[in-house]
């Protein structure tokens, strides 16, 4: 209730009123007000940081945490097979789970083991991590732990945020908060805060051990912590994003992990009299903006060097303009905009830095995860860290020097008129220089052909798994006058567009071999990757889109092996784990992020400009928000996997050669734009027509009862009195596993 009453006006009522309603509801059932006196006394009040919302906790829970090893620089170096501990599960950004119990053999029976709601509303993109057999997961402001096997809750943090007095009517900084990972280290478990602080919590408790905020000004200059910290050697990082009227642009900062002070902090739009200080067209700091990060990092042991992905120049004017004096001008390259960049942990030293699009004011960030590989073998074996950017170009650089190696074009990008092989220079295309108040055609658009959701590697193979997107958009800039740029934003204009000659597949997974530097297979179709990507030693991949489906494929085909309907679109990162000889793959379902929002626009855009060609493109009737009315189409029962919507997969395939659903469809309108994830361009308003936001809320509104935190394994054949048979209904054991962890919940207040 807190997080969604009053409709409008969230944040305004005291939250004592909502316990005392509550208790009103309570004891008007029957026997509610003997319940009501046997509950303990309260605690103290929580202190306005955070605090554990916990009652003490059963002996034998207590008993299982105190005995969870601290995780250390060894494990994350190589941490078992059966543990996620890091975003990508290893520091090295693969992405790939060793486990091979679930196979291509037996993919099509996984089922669902458990499943259960997420700690707090917010957008997706979450990754849960695990470690000997408990599961941690956050979500808004909340981090919980679980029971890796069944879900059942061990310990809830809850943060209480304090109302900004400047702040809207409708203020909740959880619901609007995206963060893509949490961090172990030593006997902590760190997770970025909605008000842009990092907190460190006992991972046997979720007793708060320190509170860091990072940048005491985020709520006013709009920095947010959507990445993800990333441990190594003593040291918290973390990248500040969403720059786009912070003066000065962004940065990375290291907190000591046992004391949560300030190690070193590095800032990522170069400064007058540094290196790379004069890439900025002479322009003062005040006036430099943009360079975020927002992509947790990788780390080399061996090489003792942490590396980030920097996004892209907020505005044109800093880099695209060149009105100065000749005399003065020197470089418009805008370091270290989409750059890798190689630090030291402990000191925050740069060691080299590779500037993969100079000058980028087209909005093509090469901000996402470095992956750290071993090219070739023997001899000729050479570390690298292979990343990509929007353009869907991927770049091999030498780990230890940041030397260029090769660059993969998957053909998706007008922009680049060529590459050069020995450097990687890239030389744009002269007729998509920005020029004032001319619409052109970009392709990829500010979305990107690929974006946050990540790639996932299989050492073994070579074989890059890639999830990628179709589509362009129209730019136009808007030069604007000394004082707007002056305060920052962002003066390109961005309208979403079909590729030329679409046939409507939007979505693409692609496997691209590293070392023989071709792509191996494409899988296609219509509906847009929501995803990150997970590779696995079973020879499955697994992906989901923004239409509810998450399945599996073969790795070396790209065949689908198994399929399922979420509640809602996983737009977040799957994992993989093992508990107690069990193979489980676990992902977050629920509200959805801005990239899967603006995905379901370009659906929608394309059947509103080709519905001839629309027959047996399913149609998202729970994802969309254009086909739900909030709270009229779905029923929430008391456990989490019994969730029934009443448009489910077998109502949508009634659906499946309609050019339109039978639901009222809401017109399409422009998708709002996430300023992180297209380039900090919020449509201008006359280009909006005003309808898409609502549109979204709706959508968001929707999903909001079906938000799950859910794992799958392999259904077990079990002997009975009738012979062999197999376990048919995803909820044959969360329904006992549920009907524990109702009981369990009760710990949590």
């Amino acid at each position: 209730m807190q997080k969604t009453m009053p409709p409008k006006g969230t944040g305004t009522v005291k939250p004592q009123a909502f316990f005392d309603l509550l208790a009103f509801l309570v004891k008007a059932n029957e026997g509610g007000a003997e319940f009501l006196a046997n509950l303990p006394a309260p605690s103290a009040p929580a202190a306005a940081a955070g605090s554990v919302r916990t009652a003490p906790m059963p002996a034998a829970v207590a008993k299982r945490l105190a005995g969870l090893p601290a995780v250390t620089d060894a494990m994350l170096a190589s941490p078992a097979d059966g543990d996620w501990l890091a975003w990508r599960r290893t520091l090295d950004s693969a992405g790939f789970s060793p486990l091979r119990q679930i196979d291509r053999g037996n993919a099509q029976r996984l089922q669902k083991a458990w499943s259960r709601a997420p700690p707090d509303p917010s957008s997706n993109e979450i990754t849960p991590l695990v470690h000997d057999g408990v599961l941690f997961v956050h979500s808004g402001a909340a981090l919980v732990a679980v029971d890796a096997a069944t879900g059942v809750p061990l310990w809830k943090y809850q943060r209480e945020i304090t109302r900004p007095a400047n702040a809207q009517r409708r203020f909740d900084a959880a619901r609007s908060a995206r963060v893509k990972s949490i961090a172990l280290y030593g006997h902590a478990v760190f997770m970025p805060t909605p008000d842009g602080h990092l907190v460190a919590l006992d991972a046997r408790s979720g007793k708060l051990l320190w509170d860091r905020a990072i940048n005491s000004g985020a709520t006013n200059t709009g920095l947010q912590l959507s990445s993800g910290p990333l441990a190594a050697r003593g040291v918290v990082m973390i990248g500040a994003s969403l720059g786009l009227t912070n003066k000065g642009g962004c940065f990375i900062v290291a907190l000591d992990a046992a004391t949560g002070e300030e190690r070193w902090r590095f800032q990522t739009v170069a400064r007058p009299g540094m290196p790379g200080g004069d890439t900025w067209n002479d322009a003062p700091v005040d006036e430099r903006f943009g360079a975020g990060v927002w992509t947790t990092g990788s780390y080399d042991a061996t090489l003792n060097l942490a590396y980030f992905g920097v996004g892209h120049i907020h505005h044109c004017h800093a880099a695209a303009a060149r009105d100065r004096a000749p005399a003065r001008w020197t470089s418009n390259d805008g370091l270290y905009t989409d750059s890798t960049i190689a630090l030291r942990p402990e000191t925050g030293e740069l060691v080299w830095h590779h500037q993969h699009h100079r000058r980028d004011v087209w909005d093509q960030d090469w901000a996402f995860e470095q992956t750290l590989v071993t090219l070739g073998s023997g001899a000729s074996a050479r570390r690298a860290v292979v990343t990509g950017g929007k353009t869907a170009v991927f770049e091999a650089v030498d780990a230890a020097t940041g030397k260029f190696l090769f660059a993969q074009d998957t053909g998706l990008n007008n922009l680049y008129a060529s590459i050069d092989p020995l450097t990687g220079e890239k030389r744009t295309d002269p007729l998509l220089e920005p020029v004032a108040g001319k619409p052109m055609l970009l392709c990829p658009g500010n979305l990107g052909a690929r974006n946050w959701p990540a790639t996932s590697l299989n050492p073994a193979t070579g074989l890059l798994f890639v999830p990628i997107l179709e589509s362009c958009a129209e730019f136009t800039w808007a030069p604007r006058g000394a004082k707007e740029t002056a305060n920052g934003g962002s003066d390109i204009r961005f309208s979403p567009k079909m590729r030329p000659g679409s046939d409507g597949k939007l979505g693409r997974m692609m496997a691209i071999d590293l070392n023989a530097r071709r792509i191996v297979w494409t899988q296609r179709q219509p509906m847009p990757l929501a995803s990150s990507l997970l590779a696995t030693a079973g020879g499955v991949v697994f992906m989901g889109d923004v239409d509810r489906n998450f399945g599996a494929y073969d790795q070396a085909t790209g065949a689908p092996l198994w399929k399922t309907r979420l509640p809602a679109s996983a737009e977040a990162t799957p994992i993989s784990y093992s508990v107690n000889g069990r193979q489980y793959i676990a992902l977050v379902s629920g509200e959805g992020s801005h990239l899967g929002s603006y995905n379901r626009g370009l659906v929608r855009a394309w059947r509103s400009g080709h519905r001839h060609l629309a027959a047996g493109i399913r149609t998202a009737a729970l994802a969309d928000a254009s086909a739900l009315a909030p709270g009229k189409h779905c029923r929430e029962q008391v456990f989490p996997c019994a969730q029934r919507c009443e448009g489910d997969a077998r109502q949508v395939q009634t659906h499946e050669h309609d050019e339109q659903p039978r639901q009222r469809v809401v017109k399409p309108r422009q998708p709002a734009v996430s300023p992180e994830h297209v380039g900090g361009v919020e449509p201008a308003r006359k280009t909006d027509h005003g309808g898409h936001h609502q549109q979204r809320q709706n959508h968001q509104a929707a999903q909001r009862v079906v938000s799950e935190v859910s794992a799958f394994r392999i259904a077990r054949a079990f002997q009975s009195a009738r012979g062999s048979v197999q376990l048919t209904s995803p909820c044959a054991h969360a329904d006992a596993g549920a009907r524990i962890a109702s009981s369990a919940a009760s710990l949590i207040v």
